[in-house]
């Protein structure tokens, strides 16, 4: 019985892994077009697009009051409303914030860089969480995981190469360069965060189920939203909106729908980062970050009419290989570790306390 309880936990877990990675994808793609597309057609407001990355929090209601319908229906009048105890509240508040600083630097960087710089983000980061994921949660690395971190952070570097060719016309030295420092630091920061979060996961004192992860990822986008709502009153950013819409490039009606869309697909990157790092790992989560650099990039030679070059095709290639050798690792620990377990026909082994270990 607890073999098969075991297996359906790993079950479950593949298919919150391969969902989250379905937002993650949508998020991570779709939220630098849609924000670059704000900027490029007359948006101004820094302060704006960092609130929308993560203004869509109360999207979370929806899959928590299904999930407390779900249990009230079972355990009647007595089903908890939450389950978030006082000490994880407070690190979800603290990673809230962070997390709204990381969206003012990278918001910055997007204003002022091409999709196809301002992308990197997306990928150098990557070293940053194996670098903090190490120090923080001890990650263990395997040659595949290596390999891929190379490849990738390679890939990233490539990409560098030539970047000012795409500059966008009439920008300054100082503000093209401004915004490529912004967005490494935006890289910095949530190369912290992400493994931050799979440490939070790690001392919480209570059972880490996927209802409690949602909960902790509506209070991290409520507080980092409250961060850039207050940036935005500093800024008189909601004064500018209704102007702003109506000299908006595609018109009135459709600024809001960028905003709406902007705000949606953001939640989604940030519930799939949250939920790979449950299901699997950080390093997992930054890694699938990374990869969708390229296909950033495509998207952004397609809808942006942005130049592909030579070195987008070498960071294309890199990237896809990384990502092959990173999973072919993880397949290859798995089947290791599935002919070593101990057959179910063996007697338990006690332990030092007396009990079956």
């Amino acid at each position: 019985m607890e073999d098969m309880d075991q297996q359906a936990n790993k079950k479950m877990k593949r298919a919150l892994l391969l969902l989250n990675s379905i937002f993650l994808t949508i998020g991570a793609c779709g939220g630098p077009m849609v924000m670059r597309l704000y900027f490029i057609h007359g948006g101004k407001r820094v302060w704006l697009s960092s609130w929308l990355e993560t203004g869509g929090w109360p999207i979370n209601f929806i899959p928590l009051l299904i999930t407390y319908l779900h249990r009230r229906s079972k355990e009647g009048s007595s089903a908890k409303i939450y389950f978030m105890e006082r000490p994880l509240f407070i690190a979800a508040t603290v990673i809230g914030v962070l997390t709204g600083l990381d969206d003012y630097l990278y918001a910055y960087g997007v204003a002022l860089l091409p999709v196809s710089t301002s992308s990197l983000v997306l990928a150098s980061q990557l070293a940053f969480t194996a670098v903090f994921a190490f120090l923080l949660v001890k990650q263990k690395f395997t040659p595949y995981s290596i390999n891929a971190i190379a490849l990738l952070t390679v890939g990233a570097g490539v990409l560098a190469l030539h970047t000012s060719s795409d500059r966008p016309k009439g920008e300054s030295n100082k503000e093209y360069y401004m915004g490529f420092f912004m967005t490494v630091a935006a890289a910095v920061l949530y190369g912290f965060i992400l493994p931050l979060v799979e440490l939070t996961y790690k001392k919480a004192r209570q059972a880490l189920t996927y209802t409690l992860v949602l909960e902790i990822q509506l209070v991290m986008c409520f507080f980092a939203t409250v961060f850039c709502t207050i940036g935005m009153v500093i800024n008189n950013d909601f004064q500018a909106i209704p102007r702003e819409a109506r000299e908006f490039g595609l018109g009135e009606t459709t600024y809001y729908v960028v905003l709406v869309c902007s705000g949606i697909v953001w939640q989604g990157f940030f519930l799939g980062a949250i939920g790979v790092i449950f299901a699997g790992s950080s390093l997992l989560s930054a890694i699938i970050i990374a990869v969708l650099l390229p296909m950033t990039e495509i998207l952004a030679v397609i809808f942006y009419k942005e130049k592909f070059t030579a070195e987008k095709g070498v960071s294309l290639v890199l990237s896809l290989w990384g990502f092959v050798s990173y999973f072919y690792g993880e397949l290859k620990n798995i089947k290791e570790k599935s002919t070593t377990q101990t057959p179910e026909t063996e007697m338990p082994v006690a332990s030092s306390n007396g009990t079956p270990s």
